[in-house]
């Protein structure tokens, strides 16, 4: 499940997230969760929250019906001009 849920965040979100510097990857997926971690313009950015909910998580949702939870694990206050510092 691992692989294809990166393999979807590689084709269908990163391309989109890519045009603004950014880029989504898959950390771990345990008891029908996946955790991601958002980095390079994503990391801090002010539609991080809105890339998760109407991005990343409508494409999982769709693709992966036995996912049900979706969660964010950057510190997005890190980073060197973090938007939420």
């Amino acid at each position: 499940m691992r692989h294809k849920i990166q393999k979807l965040l590689d084709d269908k979100v990163n391309p989109m997230v890519a045009q603004h510097g950014g880029q989504i990857d898959l950390i771990d997926y345990v008891n029908r969760t996946a955790y991601i971690r958002m980095s390079g313009g994503c990391q801090g950015c002010s539609a991080s929250k809105a890339t998760l909910k109407q991005g990343v998580e409508k494409a999982i949702f769709e693709a992966f019906p036995r996912v049900k939870q979706v969660v964010d694990v950057t510190d997005h206050q890190a980073g060197d001009n973090p938007y939420y510092a």
